[in-house]
């Protein structure tokens, strides 16, 4: 556990996997000045060597953070996920080991709806296919199958940040905008929502996924909901690979019964960018493939730089935990600093925890001025600001608190 309060220069910051150099020069700004940056992504006993003093990890979606691996960084104090999703990390075990993390949920939004959008402007035209067509020499000028995508309708499926920013942009180039989603949403402009997954692959000229990794929606879109969609409609999937049967869509481009496809995300992706891409869907002239950069414009990925080393910052700064998605959230005022001190405490969530702290404080004669607490499954989150002339007591007593993981004392 930690006793004392680190210097700022002397906690060890890894960004991997190209994060935006915004994210170093925030740290750096912020005083973080033993931040180290790698262009590519780690694995085995290479990522085991570089966290071994490490405080604050920063990765992308290609860094696999298991149990295994948390268990050779113990001095691992919080991870930033520069990305959209967590699936990399095993979450709990993280949370158990009193790890929070972070991750930029919306910052790419933007990014993602303009190439969907321009996809379905593709797909429906028939550009990829013509486009094969001519690099190999081809030359089919015709307007058959080619169509505006004024007065078609897109179909959304999953209407959250990104699938509702897809429908606005789609209406003003004069789509019809329909949307399912699990949870009830409030539609904005035109868009209307469809009780029924099925109903809406039938109507739909354009079918476009916006639905997060889970058990649910795992071959969501499989051989079954392929033959309910239109015969020569299109299907886009910007949200996970395993939300699309891949074998299934195959035979239905095959077959002709789906007219096309743009794909961003797959099942098995490449490990890195010298690793051949392994996929049914190479085939075909008609299907857009593209290596999961849905996201990976310069805006958006400044802005998840920014956004997620700002919440490291806050983290390590402050004790807050506002939108860590395996921790408790707390909510904290700035900290006071001059002559107090700031304790942070998780500990497994089990009755009496907060009772023994305060318990063991007002034995010990450790004054109060503010305290916050939030649980969730797992685990506790208890931050309280003491006098600091009481630090070294509070500490000490902390850590013989049942139930304790981990300790932190700010000043």
């Amino acid at each position: 556990m930690q006793k004392h309060s680190f210097e700022k220069r002397r906690i060890k910051c890894l960004l991997l996997e190209g994060i935006h150099a915004k994210a170093g020069a925030a740290l750096h700004e912020d005083g973080y000045t033993a931040t180290r940056t790698l262009p590519k992504s780690l694995a085995g006993d290479a990522l085991k060597t570089a966290l071994k003093d490490v405080h604050f990890l920063g990765i992308r979606s290609r860094t696999e953070i298991t149990e295994e691996i948390l268990d050779a960084a113990p001095k691992l104090t919080a991870i930033g996920c520069f990305c959209i999703g967590t699936n990399q990390v095993d979450l709990r075990a993280a949370a158990l080991r009193g790890i929070p993390i972070f991750n930029a949920p919306y910052s790419n939004t933007r990014s993602v709806a303009e190439l969907v959008v321009g996809e379905a402007i593709m797909l429906l035209r028939g550009i990829p296919e013509k486009n094969a067509l001519v690099h190999r020499g081809g030359w089919t000028k015709s307007a058959e199958g080619s169509v505006e995508v004024r007065g078609k309708t897109l179909g959304i499926v999953g209407y959250g940040h990104i699938g509702t920013q897809v429908g606005i942009l789609a209406e003003h180039l004069g789509m019809r905008v329909i949307f399912y989603d699990i949870a009830g949403k409030l539609p904005l402009g035109n868009a209307r929502p469809v009780s029924k997954l099925n109903a809406l692959l039938a109507e739909s000229d354009v079918v476009t996924l916006h639905v997060p990794e889970t058990a649910n929606t795992r071959n969501l879109i499989g051989r079954t909901q392929l033959a309910h969609m239109k015969k020569g409609a299109h299907l886009i999937n910007a949200a996970r690979g395993t939300v699309v049967d891949i074998d299934a869509l195959a035979d239905a481009l095959a077959r002709k019964h789906i007219g096309g496809a743009a794909i961003d995300v797959f099942p098995v992706e490449p490990k890195g960018n010298d690793e051949e891409f392994i996929s049914p869907l190479r085939k075909f002239d008609n299907v857009i493939l593209s290596p999961h950069i849905g996201g990976s414009t310069v805006e958006a990925q400044e802005n998840i730089g920014l956004e997620v080393a700002e919440k490291l910052i806050r983290y390590s700064n402050n004790g807050s935990t506002v939108t860590a998605v395996n921790f408790p959230e707390v909510t904290l005022p700035e900290h006071a600093g001059t002559g107090k001190c700031r304790l942070l405490h998780v500990h497994r969530n089990v009755p009496g925890v907060l009772a023994h702290i305060n318990e063991k404080f007002g034995r010990r004669g450790v004054n109060i001025s503010a305290q916050y607490l939030q649980t969730n499954e797992h685990i506790g989150f208890c931050v309280m600001d003491i006098d600091a002339s009481a630090s070294e007591v509070a500490i000490d007593e902390l850590q013989t608190v049942t139930g304790t993981i981990r300790a932190r004392l700010l000043f």
